[in-house]
């Protein structure tokens, strides 16, 4: 938990100021970043003893920090909103008309990036829910349903793009914050 961005240490003094205590949250991490592929696979671990990886020259990272008034433990929360295509998944038979067509839709629209169900419904699909529990259970579209702590605590996230070049890191999202 060390090395929060500015605007989280003035979050944390925020809280602190009214009694909450802020933990990291130890089962989240940041992670390697590939064209079309937001989670590429290596982890970036936001606490101590978390899993060793080698990062290498011109390899592109969201490091990520995860803060929470809570137990600093997350879980699924019941209600999916977000989703995105599996990056991995190679042909998978589709018998369901209907699933075929919203695939065929996100495939046009998002591709493998994330995307919600507001935004599905913006690319004029309807009727849709089925299909897309239906391209779930088949592995062809992988759901992220909010994350939570315990009921009441605040939770927030700070994120920053980098990429390895030779002699440094560059901050692709510098801000602010930074």
């Amino acid at each position: 938990g060390q090395g929060y961005p500015r605007r989280v240490r003035e979050a944390v003094v925020s809280t602190q100021s009214t009694g909450y205590q802020v933990k990291c949250i130890r089962n989240l991490n940041g992670h390697s970043i590939e064209p079309y592929k937001i989670h590429a696979g290596k982890t970036v671990p936001i606490i101590k003893g978390g899993e060793a990886i080698k990062m290498e020259e011109g390899e592109f990272y969201a490091i990520e920090t995860f803060g929470s008034t809570g137990k600093g433990m997350v879980h699924d929360d019941v209600d999916c909103s977000h989703y995105m295509k599996n990056f991995d998944i190679g042909h998978v038979p589709i018998r369901i008309n209907r699933a075929k067509g919203l695939l065929n839709s996100i495939n046009k629209n998002f591709g493998t990036l994330a995307f919600c169900k507001r935004w599905v419904e913006r690319a004029g699909e309807t009727k849709y829910l089925l299909a897309l529990k239906h391209l779930c259970d088949l592995g062809i579209v992988n759901d992220y349903p909010p994350l939570v702590d315990q009921k009441g605590c605040y939770t927030a996230q700070m994120e920053h793009t980098i990429v390895l070049r030779p002699t440094c890191k560059e901050v692709l999202s510098r801000g602010d914050d930074y």
